[in-house]
């Protein structure tokens, strides 16, 4: 069998669903065509004709799968580090954004910028990232607020993948919060996210996923359903922000609008775990704003792992409240201040990250997934979780390059 690239000697943490926890191979062999995966197993167990253009021997380093952010707010102007000061000085998060800053902060810098800017300032974001093994990230928009703010941002998002060799995944966060030119008039506002902006991002391809903010700072139960009924107009999957700093009841209505995931999740009660496991919701841990913002509330680990419902971690990199490009540290943090095991920490950034975004294509190492790598100078997976503040990616390899 003819493949273009072939890595040898190589340990191997699979993430395969049918294999035991990790899916550890130690002599392992991964294989790859076209930029597809044509073998990922024992070296023992690959085809005897196989050869390849290239044969790079990894001198027993570990390969996983390349890594995946779900939950990003990658594209944005501006920093809150003036915010940050006051959180430190006693203001709480809730009293900021009531006060008109928080997210409706970044939206004023947003909107001043331009999509080139836009896309300058996100690329060494985005580079830390890469840098770890990343090799597909979410991108939400929701610092625009208005059609032409938000497009800009989802062109932004989708811009970068010329600019690197990445995937990016599109979300169309239009209600994030509630932009000064509505006013008292949120209702009007969720109209027209639902009937004027989703619409038009839809035609010019922008979205493929829809998001919303469903908070006492951001929007009700009953407006973020017609987001999700429009979303659902256009063929479009929902993940939703819930359960941050209160319970809206977002969790059961996203479960039954079929969402790929929700996110956060510190104030989760037993019905919302009920729903999210009968629709194979995912959960999204956000460590990342848990420790910036100082929480004391955890997600209620123990019990989404008795329900069985697949656990993903992601940075929620945003400048406001998770000013974090590091997946490496965020798993550190889900693993210490959530309790997480190393085992989910990895499928929480592979497998079951992958599946947060409706991407079934990639996450495992397995035949006829994409080649998507990250090769690793670590004696076991538990040092991946483990360190803070070390890089020990040896090489990225997207598509098969």
């Amino acid at each position: 069998m003819r493949c273009d690239r072939i890595w040898r000697n190589a340990r191997l943490a699979t993430m395969a669903p049918q294999a035991a926890g990790l899916g550890i191979v130690e002599d392992g062999l991964v294989a790859c065509r076209d930029g597809i995966i044509v073998h990922a197993g024992p070296a023992a167990a690959a085809p005897a004709s196989l050869e390849a253009l290239e044969v790079v021997d990894c001198q027993r380093r570990w390969i996983t799968p390349g890594l995946i952010d779900c939950h990003t707010h990658l594209v944005y102007a501006g920093d809150r580090a003036q915010e940050f000061e006051q959180r430190l000085n006693g203001v709480s998060y809730e009293e900021i954004a009531r006060a008109g800053g928080g997210i409706r902060s970044t939206m004023r810098a947003t909107r001043a910028a331009s999509e080139a800017d836009l896309i300058a300032s996100a690329l060494p974001r985005l580079d830390a990232l890469l840098a770890e093994g990343v090799t597909t990230v979410e991108i939400k928009s929701g610092y625009g607020l208005a059609l032409e703010h938000e497009r800009k941002q989802l062109r932004a998002a989708r811009a970068l993948e010329r600019e690197r060799a990445i995937t990016v995944r599109t979300t169309f966060l239009g209600a994030h919060a509630l932009p000064p030119e509505f006013a008292g008039r949120a209702d009007d506002y969720i109209e027209d996210v639902a009937t004027q902006m989703l619409p038009a991002l839809v035609r010019e391809g922008l979205v493929d996923a829809v998001d919303a903010f469903c908070e006492g700072i951001g929007f009700t139960a009953a407006q973020t359903r017609r987001v999700f009924e429009a979303a659902a107009a256009h063929g479009v999957r929902v993940k939703v922000h819930a359960g941050q700093l209160s319970d809206l009841g977002a969790v059961q209505l996203a479960a039954g609008s079929n969402a790929l995931s929700a996110d956060h999740l510190e104030h989760l009660d037993p019905a919302g775990i009920a729903a999210m496991a009968r629709a194979g919701t995912v959960a999204v841990l956000l460590p990342g704003a848990f420790y910036f913002l100082r929480e004391t509330r955890v997600p209620p680990v123990d019990a989404l792992r008795v329900a069985g419902i697949p656990l993903a971690i992601a940075t929620d990199s945003n400048p406001g409240t998770s000013p974090l490009t590091s997946l490496l540290m965020a798993m550190n943090l889900a693993a210490t201040l959530f309790r997480l095991t190393v085992e989910e920490c990895l499928l929480g950034v592979t497998r079951n990250a992958s599946r947060a975004l409706g991407l079934s294509d990639r996450g495992t190492l397995e035949p006829g997934k994409r080649c998507d790598l990250a090769i690793w100078n670590i004696e076991r997976p538990a040092e991946l979780a483990y360190r803070i503040g070390f890089n020990p990616l040896h090489a990225r390899v997207w598509a098969g390059a």
